[in-house]
């Protein structure tokens, strides 16, 4: 997709968002920091293969903000009760992550050139995404910050604005020849600065530390919709298919 129009639906995305923060009645806010390892799902090695999942895998750090609907700050007290405030907050992000890659898979350990040419490539990603999510509680947000439950599971959809930086090398000279670089490869390899969208899918759960702060544990899926964050788009029909990553983080959140 093309940058300006990535970042043009982003920008209308967190306009919404905020937009519909403001139309409520009173709010608060939190704020917190998240890190985790980043599994990074590319076209290095194999998709779907073991070794090369467990092998690929970087890490990422976060800084994050919600808007918490359920109680307001500027009367320290408990918002109107409904149940958009008790059951979904929206969510800011800006988070980093970088992981370095190799061809893991049974090919490029083969006796071969075109597996020597595997095993001397390596890769790195590096991505800064900022955007909104999304969130719904099943259970009551008020509940649990007053410590009616020490547990607030939930689910959040966002959308993110991506900005990345890849690179690659190889051990056996420059890239783009046939010399030093797989055929599927072969102008298929591109390392300038570029930008996307990526579509987020999370998981997670909060525990309540005190009352004024909670350990946060998430799982989230980042779909990118651009095949070249890792820098590569091989001309292999079976294995072109946009980048994307999963994201185990733990967190800690500080109601303000």
């Amino acid at each position: 997709m093309n940058s300006r129009i990535a970042g043009f639906l982003f920008w209308i995305f967190l306009g919404a968002s905020l937009n519909l923060s403001q139309a409520q009645l009173g709010f608060s806010h939190e704020v917190g920091v998240i890190t985790g390892p980043v599994a990074f799902q590319s076209d290095y090695g194999e998709r779907y293969d073991f070794d090369t999942n467990k092998g690929n895998v970087g890490i990422g750090i976060g800084i994050i903000h919600y808007i918490n609907f359920a109680y307001r700050a500027d009367c320290n007290c408990y918002s109107r009760d409904t149940y958009w405030n008790d059951h979904f907050k929206i969510r800011s992000q800006l988070a980093y992550h970088v992981t370095t890659l190799n061809h893991l898979s049974e090919l490029a350990e083969r006796n071969s050139i075109g597996g020597l040419q595997l095993r001397s490539m390596e890769g790195k990603a590096k991505v800064l995404e900022l955007g909104a999510h999304l969130e719904y509680y099943p259970l009551s947000i008020r509940d649990f910050q007053n410590g009616g439950s020490k547990w607030a599971p939930y689910i959040g959809l966002g959308l993110h604005y991506v900005n990345y930086k890849p690179e690659a090398e190889s051990s056996l000279g420059p890239l783009g020849n046939s010399v030093t670089t797989f055929p599927t490869f072969i102008d298929r390899i591109d390392t300038d600065r570029g930008s996307t969208l990526a579509y987020v899918a999370d998981l997670g759960v909060r525990y309540k530390l005190t009352p004024l702060s909670d350990l946060l544990v998430s799982s989230t899926w980042h779909y990118y919709n651009d095949n070249y964050v890792d820098g590569l788009s091989p001309n292999n029909v079976n294995n072109r298919n946009d980048d994307w990553i999963w994201w185990f983080n733990v967190g800690f959140i500080y109601y303000l």
